[in-house]
C-alpha cells in the first residue's frame, strides 16, 4: 500500500513539474506553446489515470486505467522530446523531466505487465 500511495504522490508531483515547465516556456513562440499544451494535458493526466485505476470496480477496469496511464506517460515523453530536439528548451532543463517520464513509463509497464499476469 505505500508504495501505491508513493506512485500517487510521484505522479502529482510531476504533474506540477510538468505545469512549472509549461509555465515556463517562451509565450511569443506558437509552435512552443502549441508542443507545451500537448505535454500539458498528457502529463497532468498520468496521475489523475493512476488515482482513477485505484477506484476501479474490477481487474479489467483497473488493467484498462493503468494502460491510459501507461499511454498518457509515453505521449508526455513524445512531446518533450519534440521540444528537446527542436531545440525549443534547453537540454539541462528538460532532461530531468524526461527521465521521471521515463521511470513513470517503466514503473507503469511493469504494474501493467503484473496485473496482467505477465510478470
Amino acid at each position: 500500500m505505500n508504495d501505491e500511495k508513493d506512485l500517487r504522490l510521484r505522479t502529482k508531483k510531476f504533474a506540477g513539474r510538468v505545469i512549472r515547465f509549461y509555465v515556463a516556456l517562451p509565450k511569443n513562440n506558437a509552435v512552443a506553446q502549441i508542443l507545451g499544451k500537448q505535454a500539458l494535458r498528457a502529463g497532468t493526466s498520468v496521475g489523475a489515470n493512476y488515482r482513477e485505476a485505484h477506484r476501479a470496480r474490477s481487474k479489467a477496469e483497473f488493467i484498462s486505467k493503468i494502460g491510459d496511464c501507461l499511454k498518457e506517460a509515453d505521449e508526455t515523453l513524445y512531446w518533450l522530446e519534440l521540444l528537446l530536439d527542436e531545440n525549443f528548451v534547453a537540454s539541462h532543463r528538460l532532461e530531468p523531466l524526461i527521465a521521471e517520464a521515463n521511470e513513470l513509463l517503466a514503473i507503469l509497464t511493469t504494474i501493467s505487465k503484473r496485473a496482467k499476469g505477465l510478470e
